[in-house]
């Protein structure tokens, strides 16, 4: 059996300033994963009768005004798209009411998305036992969101356990994620719908994460390093503030580059989620999650 690479990249950090560290990129050691687990495929579910949104291709609309702008961010889309060899797509807007959808229920390896879930079912676990993080877990957090650190990754897996993680996803009603085996979470399977779900969970008041987890989270992935700042922010608009993790895995020839965001400004929230897999080299899977972000975001740009 053939083994994939989790890779990724840091420079030596500087010292510690306080009470904000922001630590540039540096180099951790590659970590060898076998090929990814078989995927489930089931089909999208049906939406609800009792919506009656315009739909425009892929996209919708909550009244006709917006059908013009579905429409154009659909087309777009799907000219983004193709080519590709395999792609599962989740957007959502609170201010217009659009969401879009492409193959939102098709399962694909989380690669390093997953660390937003092993933060999220961390600060959930805390909270619920009326504590606060620790200076150690605050600093692993740091390095497993703004540098996607695979060790600080493997040491808050093991602390907040299966047990805790899949109570989280329970909770989340993210009922089509499953997680990676043993210390594998790499190999945590997702889908677009479930990723766009976790966003909405870290950008609107709910009863799993309180305002100051969501705030704490948001502010980590608005600091990720720059060279890892490729993706979904493509194409955003100067005036909005970017939130995003991406993933990225070879298995073992073909590349897993997935890629989530919430974009937030004075007037609301949108959401992006863009995962791929089979690419021929990252910069190919790379291209195809920008060329369908740069397409939203400026369809979706504040004015």
């Amino acid at each position: 059996m053939g083994a994939g690479v989790l890779l990724a990249t840091r420079d030596p950090a500087p010292a510690r300033t306080v009470p904000v560290r922001v630590v540039p990129a540096r180099v951790v050691p590659a970590r060898a994963l076998p090929v990814r687990a078989l995927r489930a495929n089931p089909q999208p579910s049906a939406r609800p009768p009792a919506e009656r949104p315009v739909r425009a291709g892929l996209c919708t609309s909550p009244s006709p005004a917006g059908h013009a702008l579905a429409a154009r961010i659909s087309r777009g889309i799907l000219a983004a798209v193709r080519g590709a060899p395999d792609a599962g797509i989740a957007v959502a807007d609170t201010r217009t009411g659009i969401r879009c959808s492409f193959h939102p229920s098709r399962h694909f390896d989380a690669a390093s998305i997953v660390k937003v879930i092993i933060l999220a079912a961390l600060l959930h676990e805390v909270t619920a036992q009326h504590g606060a993080l620790s200076g150690d877990q605050d600093e692993l957090a740091r390095e497993m969101i703004t540098e996607s650190d695979n060790t600080a990754a493997d040491a808050l897996w093991h602390q907040v356990g299966r047990a805790n993680l899949q109570l989280f996803l329970d909770l989340a009603g993210m009922t089509h994620t499953t997680l990676g085996p043993g210390i594998l979470w790499g190999l945590t399977q997702v889908t677009a719908q479930d990723e766009v779900r976790l966003l909405t969970l870290l950008t609107t008041a709910n009863q799993v994460l309180d305002r100051p987890s969501r705030e704490y989270e948001l502010r980590l992935m608005a600091q990720v390093v720059p060279a890892q700042r490729w993706g979904v922010p493509a194409g955003a608009a100067a005036g909005v503030t970017v939130h995003v993790k991406n993933g990225w895995l070879p298995d073992p020839e073909l590349w897993v580059i997935n890629s989530i965001g919430a974009f937030t400004d004075d007037d609301g929230v949108y959401e992006i989620v863009v995962l791929t897999e089979d690419n021929p080299a990252m910069p190919d899977g790379i291209a195809t999650v920008q060329g369908v972000a740069a397409v939203v975001n400026r369809a979706l740009a504040p004015g």
